[in-house]
């Protein structure tokens, strides 16, 4: 099987806070994927990039904020409406700080509990939440 040039390997992060509230961002409403879309900081990596470095790069970009990358979460491997194959890994993060500046391609943001969060964000990111309630939410991370 020869390799899709129409290949990427993205990173997001799913960033939680003290008080176990998670971040989501709004697309834009005129974004070519998923416009208007509730979703959590990331984006592909860089050919050769480190996914942790890229990581924090995107998250960076994307809302201003560092973080801390605490461990793997999960993985899609999906094609986009586009054609793109995309392999997509998931890490849970705290934040280092919740003073967020987004980029220009989010509109709007906020910190939601889980019931909220799970009923705001795009059906794809749903799992996360499930698995951080289920093996991280009572522990400190």
């Amino acid at each position: 099987m020869s390799p899709s040039l129409n290949f990427s390997i993205a990173v997001k992060s799913f960033i939680v806070d003290k008080s176990n509230k998670i971040l989501l961002i709004k697309r834009r409403d005129n974004d070519v994927h998923s416009p208007g879309a509730w979703e959590i900081p990331g984006g592909r990596l860089s050919v050769g990039e480190d996914p942790f470095e890229g990581l924090k790069r995107e998250t960076r970009e994307e809302t201003g904020i560092g973080i801390d990358i605490v461990v793997p979460l999960n993985i899609h491997h999906f094609t986009r409406d586009d054609r793109q194959e995309i392999t997509m890994i998931v890490f849970l993060c705290k934040p280092l700080s919740n003073m967020i500046k987004l980029s220009e391609e989010h509109t709007d943001h906020g910190w939601y509990g889980i019931a909220e969060a799970k009923k705001k964000i795009v059906p794809a990111f749903r799992k996360e939440i499930d698995l951080y309630q289920k093996y991280f939410m009572k522990k400190d991370i």
